[in-house]
């Protein structure tokens, strides 16, 4: 599959998903770029702006096995990854698969839970597996968890630990609609659309997960300059010695920005990736791996204002600007 070939399969893909999830544009891209980059996403919005109804309808148009994890105070680590179980005809123990075993999880409202059952899913976010008594067995493929959080000073949410927010490839915050955009969904719903009765929308499958494997692995053919991975780890680098954060982003948000950066360029249909790939992802990827100073919150700044002045401050690549 060339570049050409996958950008138009993505359009695809966002067109039947925009004609059901209305007004979040920028963050359905986002959700593409992740998921062809094999990445996890954490959506991050207040309740009622169509978390949990986009990754329903994404899991339809990919024709992908899902299953869904309302992660609660008192959700337990087995209960998302299974266990052994006691088999009185056998006499003997065997497994029983949790949720996570599904190519497509929904991880509603994880920071609803502690960071103990949080922490359930870290090696299958990074191994793509799971270790359970000493045995570890492989997650289907493709996989991806999209997990979405109300905002921290929500009532009965728990901070996500910093290890577990590394693993997430995006953060994307899902804004409330514009009046336009709010009318086009009354205007929906008053023509029939029920987010309860998706089978009555007709959402077409626009892929399979065989094909969605393949598309995964024909975005590491796209070139990137030498130029833009110093501009990449320099954009990185800077994170790290910014007056307003008191740590920086790891290696982990590097490989981010390259790998984000060639399913930006695949989408869009090239074969290679220009700096303006790789600003218009470096919010999404930096966010949740960097950490204000308290001086810095209490003046109002955001680590999205940081990132911003270091793209101003890092000198983008004169032979490849876009």
């Amino acid at each position: 599959m060339n570049a050409a070939e996958l950008g138009q399969k993505v359009r695809e893909i966002h067109a039947e998903i925009a004609r059901v999830v209305i007004g979040q544009d920028e963050v359905v891209e986002h959700t593409l770029i992740a998921l062809l980059a094999r990445g996890h996403v954490l959506l991050e919005g207040a309740p009622g702006l169509g978390k949990t109804l986009l990754v329903r309808v994404l899991a339809r148009v990919l024709g992908c096995e899902s299953k869904r994890i309302q992660f609660t105070p008192d959700l337990m680590p087995s209960d998302v990854t299974g266990g052994n179980v006691f088999s009185q005809p056998r006499g003997a123990f065997e497994f029983m698969a949790g949720p996570v075993f599904t190519q497509l999880l929904l991880a509603d409202e994880i920071n609803r839970a502690p960071a103990k059952t949080q922490s359930a899913l870290l090696e299958a976010m990074q191994e793509r597996s799971v270790t359970v008594d000493g045995t570890t067995r492989p997650l289907p493929s493709p996989f991806l968890v999209i997990a979405t959080q109300n905002p921290i000073e929500s009532q009965g949410t728990y901070p996500l630990p910093e290890a577990q927010l590394d693993r997430f490839f995006f953060k994307l915050d899902v804004r409330a609609p514009d009046a336009a955009v709010e009318k086009a969904i009354l205007v929906s719903h008053l023509g029939g659309f029920d987010a309860t009765a998706l089978d009555d929308a007709r959402i077409e499958r626009r892929t399979r997960p065989e094909e969605l494997c393949a598309m995964q692995a024909a975005i590491r053919q796209v070139r990137v300059d030498d130029s833009l991975l110093e501009y990449i780890a320099t954009i990185v680098g800077h994170t790290r010695a910014h007056r307003w954060l008191y740590f920086g982003a790891s290696p982990r948000a590097s490989l981010a920005l390259l790998v984000g950066a060639q399913a930006r360029a695949a989408m869009f249909g090239r074969d290679f990736v220009t700096p303006d790939d790789v600003k218009s992802l470096a919010r999404a990827a930096l966010r949740h791996r960097i950490g204000l100073q308290p001086d810095a919150e209490i003046e109002g700044i955001s680590t999205d204002d940081c990132v911003v002045e270091i793209l101003r401050e890092v000198r983008v690549p004169a032979s490849i600007a876009a």
